[in-house]
C-alpha cells in the first residue's frame, strides 16, 4: 500500500505516513555503516561483486559504489593471504 493510499484511509498526510513509518537516522546510517563494512570485507576474501551481492541481497552497483567510496577513503582493500604467503624468507 502507497503513503498516499495509507494517509486516505487514516485522514492524514502522505508525509505524516512516511514519518511515522520511517527509522531514525542513526539506526539507518548505523546499518549502512555495517553493510559497508561486511561489503568490504567480503571483498577482501576474494568475493566478486556480483557474489557480495547476491550474499548480502543488495545490487551489484551498491557493491560497486560502496568499493569505489572505500578506496577513495583510502581503505586498503587487498584481498587476505594465507597464512604463510607472502612473508619475508
Amino acid at each position: 500500500m502507497t503513503a498516499r493510499e495509507l494517509a486516505n484511509r487514516f485522514g492524514v498526510s502522505p508525509r505524516t505516513v512516511l514519518r511515522m513509518v520511517s527509522e531514525e537516522r542513526a539506526e539507518y546510517e548505523g546499518r549502512s555503516r555495517q553493510r559497508r563494512d561486511r561489503i568490504v570485507e567480503l571483498h577482501r576474501q576474494g568475493l566478486k561483486g556480483y557474489e557480495i551481492a547476491a550474499e548480502l541481497s543488495v545490487s551489484a552497483g551498491l557493491v560497486s559504489i560502496r568499493l569505489k567510496e572505500a578506496r577513495e577513503a583510502g581503505v586498503d582493500l587487498a584481498p587476505y593471504t594465507a597464512v604463510g604467503e607472502g612473508g619475508a624468507r
